[in-house]
């Protein structure tokens, strides 16, 4: 498509600037994220386990993947008990949580590098208290995060939350 030359010249100085904006914007993210690599191969995987695979739950606890770690979504289960935290929705969703930043901690890592959350709730009825347990373990700038309501989850959990976290 052809622009009148007015018009074309707006739509490159507006993309020049998007373009540089977004340089400016990944440039300072990057200084300011710490660095911790596994490994010095940026493109090796690693699956991080505290159990040997099985086929009742195959999935890895986090798979690091160059920089970035990807997290088996968490339910409210309570691993002292065996079971679903008991008290409902918000002693579920403090122990997903908590499940989280156990996880990352047990690999070495920290609730800090997580950089997008993505929620899972039976009932979206339960958002806003979700974001008064969420907010007690992260703090500004919230990671991103996405949250949609689900017919049913794992073992009758009333929310799960996956992460993605950069190191």
């Amino acid at each position: 498509m052809k622009f009148p030359p007015i018009l074309s010249s707006i739509l490159n100085v507006a993309v020049m600037g998007f373009l540089a904006a977004s340089a400016i914007t990944t440039s300072a993210v990057a200084v300011e994220l710490p660095l911790k690599t596994a490994s010095s191969d940026k493109n090796s995987i690693t699956f991080l386990n505290s159990k040997a695979a099985n086929a009742a739950l195959p999935f890895s606890d986090i798979v690091l993947a160059g920089e970035t770690l990807f997290m088996s979504g968490q339910i409210g289960f309570d691993p002292k008990t065996g079971a679903l935290a008991p008290g409902g929705f918000e002693a579920e969703a403090h122990q997903t949580m908590k499940n989280i930043k156990n996880t990352l901690e047990n690999y070495g890592y920290s609730m800090s590098q997580v950089v997008k959350c993505t929620v899972m709730l039976t009932d979206i009825n339960d958002f806003a208290r979700f974001n008064k347990i969420y907010t007690q373990y992260f703090i500004p700038p919230y990671p991103a995060r996405s949250a949609f309501a689900v017919k049913e989850l794992a073992l009758n959990s009333l929310i799960e939350v996956e992460c993605i976290a950069h190191l």
